[in-house]
């Protein structure tokens, strides 16, 4: 990391009850924009952990280098140091980071549930993997962003204002990978997709839904936009995801 962090981009941490939680921000994004969600697991009594993912909250500079390795391992990190002190421990994610909530979920099979706020899980045609290959070749690091697709007005997501080409296609190669473990999942799971969304395909959600080998719940959001965790619903999918944590970790 060669910046600093931005103001509102810190990683965020509570201690609480004998339940944990992982709160897993997206693409380009940083812990501002799952920071209402962190605090409402840990309003609830969970020991809360919203760690700020490699090359992420600082400048896009930081991010050029990082790969899915680099997030996965962060993230898995983070499960572990939560799995060392919690008797069960949920993990929620919004777009990328719901692509790193599946995934750990297909690998470790004691999380007591998910929640996913529009995840990436469905990987992108060939072609388009064509399209990053030839920007690469042609010397072009950086691509248009995809941060801060909100409907609600005047509400902005703290989120680089490009997408680093060669990181995006990192990404969807680690998708690519998830996608045939996804019915390794057999926890819980609680998915919200916002019909309205500007950067993940809503039919990702349909996908995840469809593949899964555990209990499905899902829940269609009319208002908001990709980043619903800031949007019209963020109280709404605040109080679910909340009693829905509750639920799977008592079962």
């Amino acid at each position: 990391m060669t910046a600093p962090v931005l103001a509102g981009a810190e990683p965020w941490a509570a201690e609480g009850g004998p339940e944990g939680a992982l709160v897993l921000h997206g693409f380009t994004g940083n812990p501002q924009s799952m920071r209402p969600l962190a605090r409402a697991f840990a309003e609830a009594g969970f020991t809360t952990e919203l760690p700020l993912l490699p090359g992420h909250g600082t400048v896009i500079e930081d991010m050029i280098p990082t790969r899915w390795a680099d997030w996965h391992r962060a993230a898995e990190e983070a499960y572990a140091g939560l799995a060392r002190r919690c008797r069960r421990v949920v993990v929620a994610g919004l777009s990328m980071g719901g692509t790193l909530t599946c995934r750990l979920a297909a690998d470790h099979p004691e999380i007591a549930g998910i929640v996913v706020v529009n995840p990436l899980v469905d990987p992108p045609a060939d072609s388009f993997f064509e399209i990053l290959s030839g920007l690469l070749e042609s010397g072009t690091e950086v691509m248009a962003g995809v941060g801060s697709d909100i409907a609600m007005p005047g509400i902005t997501e703290a989120a680089y204002a490009g997408s680093p080409v060669a990181a995006a296609k990192s990404l969807f190669e680690g998708v690519r990978q998830l996608r045939p473990d996804l019915s390794r999942i057999t926890c819980p799971v609680l998915i919200y997709t916002s019909t309205q969304d500007h950067v993940v395909p809503p039919v990702s959600s349909d996908v995840l839904a469809a593949s899964v080998s555990g209990p499905v719940e899902r829940v269609i959001l009319e208002r908001s936009y990709h980043v619903a965790t800031l949007d019209y619903d963020a109280a709404d999918i605040e109080a679910g995801a909340v009693e829905f944590a509750r639920r799977v970790t008592k079962s």
